[in-house]
């Protein structure tokens, strides 16, 4: 991760997180079918059960975002974006590690999220930080365009 990036937990009712937020829509809609696409809105992302995560560039815009919903019986990771200027500079993985370590704080040592087929670059990321395929859950149903993937953390 290049020196300058923050990370912080934020509200997602912001105007420039909203903005972020529409981008990744913008990204990620045209690639599946409706009901193939899981993003979840505003509201829910600023539900109690959520930490919303924000990548900040080292001019203080909001540049990146992932959140951790926390259920009972796990972690389900959602939201996950880096605006396309800023990849390849650990706002990723700064993200995923901190999001990682407050489901540790939070003793929730079981994540899981869903992606989309097509994105290779996401499946090979979630792969190499020890995330492992797995069939769906939750309200999740069977989707040939859907990627399952999960951790046990430690």
């Amino acid at each position: 991760m290049k020196k300058g990036h923050l990370f912080t937990f934020e509200s997602p009712d912001q105007p420039e997180i909203i903005a972020l937020i529409e981008e990744l829509d913008a990204y990620q809609t045209p690639l599946y079918p409706t009901e193939s696409y899981y993003g979840v809105d505003i509201c829910a992302l600023s539900e109690a059960n959520v930490l919303f995560a924000v990548g900040r560039s080292s001019e203080g815009s909001a540049v990146a975002c992932g959140a951790l919903v926390v259920h009972p019986t796990h972690g389900e990771l959602k939201r996950m974006f880096t605006k396309p200027a800023f990849r390849g500079n650990g706002l990723a993985g700064g993200l995923l590690a901190i999001l990682e370590k407050e489901a540790r704080q939070r003793r929730c040592l079981h994540l899981m999220l869903e992606t989309g087929y097509l994105q290779r670059e996401a499946i090979s990321f979630y792969e190499c930080n020890g995330y492992r395929r797995r069939g769906s859950f939750g309200e999740y149903e069977d989707d040939p365009n859907s990627f399952f993937l999960e951790k046990m953390l430690d």
